[in-house]
């Protein structure tokens, strides 16, 4: 874990804020007015305090189901994704729930259709910026990356096998139609994710640079990841530089931008998607 400023710590947390902030003003204004549910845990939660509201005596919010959940992932992920990762996460599982809980729940709708839509856009942009900064906003994010390192299965399997079960459930329980507007979120917030961050689980870097050595020694204090490096010169300038290769995950992609930045920062930097990796891949 690299040395962070207190101010780089305060803007990762604003923005972290602010992610979950925008995750709770959409649930409680569009996706859970017109009985139309979030991704992942968010709609787990969602799902589960109507059903135990519908069912049983019981009132249970959504706010607190959904911080009752991400307490055992965080110990999971403290473990086995990182414990800078989890904290930043668990940060954001519990504003979210918060103001989940302090943001009224509006009451009426109109379109459902653009309550569905709008209220997807509105959590991918708090989860897409979340993501940015090199969190996310736990639950399904943190067990999908432990699941796919077990497996070797991409993250994108686990999030479509839970997020089939919610919609499912949710179809089977009230309606096939609250199932079809709440798939039709699920698409619109996946689509402004990628659009935002990157929907590759894994990203080739290639970075050419004219320090290479205290380069190499900054990522692998901060990045337990292999780099092969390969000569390079400029055709223009017959410059001798060296061209460091690494492939890492989406979640790591923030901390390696910033190492760049502090050790060369007129490094060039090129990240492409990486479809499949053969061979050591670090996965825990």
């Amino acid at each position: 874990m690299r040395h962070q400023s207190i101010w780089e710590v305060i803007k990762k947390l604003l923005v972290i804020i602010a992610g979950a902030i925008l995750v709770a003003v959409a649930m409680n204004y569009f996706l859970i007015p017109a009985n139309v549910y979030a991704s992942g845990f968010a709609g787990a939660s969602q799902l589960l305090s109507k059903v135990i509201s519908q069912f049983t005596p019981l009132n249970v919010s959504t706010g607190f189901l959904l911080f009752l959940f991400n307490i055992p992932v965080a110990v999971l992920g403290w473990f086995k994704v990182g414990k800078t990762f989890t904290v930043y996460s668990f940060i954001s599982v519990a504003v979210t729930s918060l103001f989940l809980e302090i943001i009224p729940v509006k009451t009426q709708t109109a379109d459902i259709m653009l309550y569905a839509v709008f209220g997807g856009v509105i959590t991918a942009i708090g989860i897409g910026i979340t993501l940015k900064v090199g969190a996310s906003t736990g639950g399904l994010d943190i067990i999908s990356m432990i699941l796919s390192r077990m497996s070797d299965k991409s993250v994108g399997t686990y999030f479509f096998i839970l997020n089939a079960i919610i919609i499912m459930t949710a179809g089977a329980l009230y309606g096939w139609d609250k199932a079809l507007y709440t798939l039709l979120s699920v698409y619109a917030s996946t689509r402004v994710i990628d659009a935002i961050h990157t929907r590759h689980q894994k990203l080739t870097v290639m970075i050419v640079t004219k320090k290479a050595s205290e380069l190499k020694e900054a990522i692998y204090k901060r990045l337990v990841r292999g780099i092969t490096m390969v000569p390079a010169k400029g055709a223009f300038s017959n410059q001798e530089k060296d061209m460091m290769i690494i492939v890492i995950t989406r979640y790591e992609l923030y901390e390696l931008e910033h190492v760049i930045k502090e050790v060369d920062p007129e490094a060039f930097t090129n990240v492409v998607e990486t479809a499949a990796v053969f061979g050591f891949f670090r996965k825990d």
